[in-house]
């Protein structure tokens, strides 16, 4: 049965590296076929992942947000994929596009592209902006079986978190559902890191510091390997709890 896996955090918490990171997992671990969305118009990450492949030209869910009706062909049309990974594709906005590029769209438009989704592959991987503004990342949260919550050991993560969660109080948010993941992005944690448990309490995952990850986000090459055995076991074991 096909499910959706909503991914959404802290500004800079690492949304965006984890979800492209288990999807590549799953895709390759379980052979399933996996799409990924990046559901931020502010601040597009197609560009930004794919920056080290000039091999495709980047097509936009902007164009099939903007017809009157969501059909399959249209999402197909714009469903980015990789050459050498059938069954393996993503969907987002490009370089310069932003929330007044394309015509606003609503809930039932966002709900039945997501639908859609749902019915051409096994996972549907959803990377929330951090500011549940836009209808997609609302959406994903909605129709998720499976919501991460990502956040930084830092007070900056923590007071990013006290603000916004008590705007989230709805039930459509399900804040007692998430599955909270501290992301270590520095090689030694801060003192801070204290303090901020003190916040979250005990995180069901903590996903370790890895300079070879850092420097794929950094380079473009997100869907490379990597060799760490740590944050490889930590996203095993993410894969067996939501595939």
């Amino acid at each position: 049965m096909s499910k959706i896996i909503a991914v959404w955090g802290s500004p800079n918490s690492g949304k965006t590296t984890i979800s492209v990171k288990l999807a590549e997992y799953i895709y390759r671990i379980y052979k399933a076929s996996v799409i990924v969305v990046f559901a931020d118009y502010n601040t597009p990450s197609l560009p930004v992942v794919f920056a080290g492949d000039k091999s495709f030209d980047i097509q936009s869910v902007g164009n099939a947000l903007s017809k009157t009706e969501i059909t399959e062909n249209e999402v197909l049309k714009n469903i980015n994929t990789i050459k050498g990974k059938v069954n393996f594709g993503f969907v987002g906005y490009r370089q310069g596009e932003n929330k007044y590029t394309y015509p606003a769209y609503d809930k039932e438009k966002a709900k039945a592209f997501l639908t859609v989704l749902k019915g051409l592959v096994d996972i549907v991987i959803v990377d929330c902006s951090s500011s549940l503004e836009e209808q997609l990342s609302i959406n994903a949260i909605n129709q998720a079986d499976k919501i991460l919550r990502i956040g930084l050991p830092d007070l900056k993560s923590v007071s990013f978190f006290s603000s916004v969660l008590p705007l989230y109080t709805d039930p459509v948010y399900r804040l007692s559902e998430h599955i909270m993941v501290l992301n270590q992005t520095e090689k030694e944690p801060s003192k801070e890191i204290n303090k901020s448990e003190s916040f979250y309490g005990k995180p069901s995952f903590v996903l370790p510091y890895s300079k070879e990850v850092k420097q794929q986000g950094i380079e473009g090459l997100m869907l490379n390997k990597f060799r760490k055995k740590s944050y490889l076991n930590i996203l095993k074991t993410l894969a067996e709890m939501v595939v």
